[in-house]
C-alpha cells in the first residue's frame, strides 16, 4: 500500500513532505508533488509533514480525490524526482485549504 497525494497540493507544494521522506519517492510537476507508488515503503512520515493535510494512504483517500490515485502513478512516471525542498509557490497562501483545484492542475 503507498500514501497518494491529493489536491491539496495543487498550487501550494510546501515539499515539507520531502524533506522527512527516507526513500526519495516523491516526484515534482508543475504545480504540485505526486508519490511514486513503487518507490514508497509507508513510512508515513509524510502524512504529518504535509502542512496542507493532502497526503493519505491509497486507500483512505476520500471519494471526491479518489482519481488522485491513478494520478499519482501516471505521474510519477513522467516528473521528475525530488530529493529536497524547494522554492516554495509565492501565492501558496493563497492557495491553502481551496477546494476544487483539479482545474488548475498542470502536467
Amino acid at each position: 500500500m503507498a500514501y497518494v497525494v491529493t489536491e491539496g497540493c495543487i498550487n501550494c507544494k510546501q515539499m515539507d513532505c520531502v524533506e522527512v521522506c527516507p526513500v526519495d519517492c516523491f516526484r515534482e510537476g508543475p504545480n504540485m508533488l505526486v508519490i511514486d507508488p513503487n518507490e514508497c515503503v509507508d513510512c508515513t512520515l509524510c502524512v504529518p509533514a504535509c502542512p496542507e493535510k493532502a497526503i493519505f494512504r491509497d486507500g483512505d483517500v476520500p471519494v471526491e480525490q479518489h482519481q488522485f490515485v491513478a494520478l499519482n502513478e501516471e505521474m510519477a512516471e513522467v516528473w521528475e524526482l525530488i530529493d529536497e525542498k524547494g522554492d516554495v509557490p509565492a501565492d501558496a497562501s493563497d492557495w491553502s485549504g481551496r477546494v476544487g483545484k483539479f482545474e488548475f492542475l498542470q502536467r
